[in-house]
């Protein structure tokens, strides 16, 4: 199992699997069920549509709005696929902490302390488990031998909000500004360039191919320091 340890973590907190357990069958044994006497229907992961799908794979992810058993958990539950070499861009998660297990093929987990440094590199196969705490930005990186497929669950049946640090849909495309190039040191002109050098969003294509895109245009390292620790070949 690969794993970081929160400096501060909850012992009192009931376990999360023990109320993923009892919110289901929990209801059925004391004969509650808010009024209702019928069990809860199963939920497949795989005949949902993803909510997000590209060339280089797709992810889905069902909260308590999708399946209400999930509400008395506190959990959710997710399922990403990623093509040979592809990754989930750098991201973190600001509402839970997640909790993964390999279903198929071989990639790496790269977690990073909220300080920039480097929290855990670790290469990841089929029955591997890893958890990622809460505010911790990390991704995930599929070997370049084949797909990489995890399914997994996070503290909160809430919807989740991910905050990409990397790609289109990055949090830097809402900051940048004078403020932000003053901040790194660039001009806005520059910036621009660097921020938008990415163009795919969410599930990105293998480093090579953004290598070939940032040729020759040195980035600051305070930007791209993060970048080159989440992104190393297997």
């Amino acid at each position: 199992m690969a794993q970081v340890h929160e400096e501060a973590a909850e012992h009192d907190e009931e376990p999360i699997m023990w109320k993923l357990l009892n919110s289901v069958i929990g209801n059925q044994v004391s004969g509650k069920d808010e009024g209702r006497s019928s069990k809860p229907d199963s939920y497949n992961l795989f005949d949902r549509t993803p909510d997000f799908e590209n060339d280089y794979g797709s992810s889905v992810a069902v909260d308590q709005s999708a399946y209400s058993p999930l509400r008395q958990s506190g959990v959710g539950l997710y399922l990403v696929n990623l093509t040979a070499g592809s990754m989930m861009a750098p991201h973190l998660n600001p509402t839970a902490t997640e909790y993964g297990i390999v279903l198929r093929g071989r990639g790496r987990i790269q977690i990073v302390f909220p300080n920039g440094t480097l929290a855990m590199n670790a290469k990841v196969s089929e029955g591997d488990v890893f958890w990622i705490p809460r505010y911790f930005p990390f991704c995930q990186i599929a070997s370049h031998s084949g797909p990489f497929e995890f399914f997994g669950f996070t503290t909160s049946a809430s919807r989740n909000r991910p905050q990409f640090l990397l790609g289109s849909n990055s949090v830097l495309q809402s900051m940048k500004g004078p403020a932000l190039a003053a901040a790194f040191g660039v001009s806005e002109e520059r910036l621009e360039r660097i921020v938008n050098a990415q163009s795919e969003s969410t599930i990105l294509p293998s480093g090579s191919l953004k290598e070939e895109k940032v040729k020759n245009e040195r980035i600051p390292a305070a930007i791209w320091s993060f970048g080159d620790e989440m992104v190393m070949g297997l």
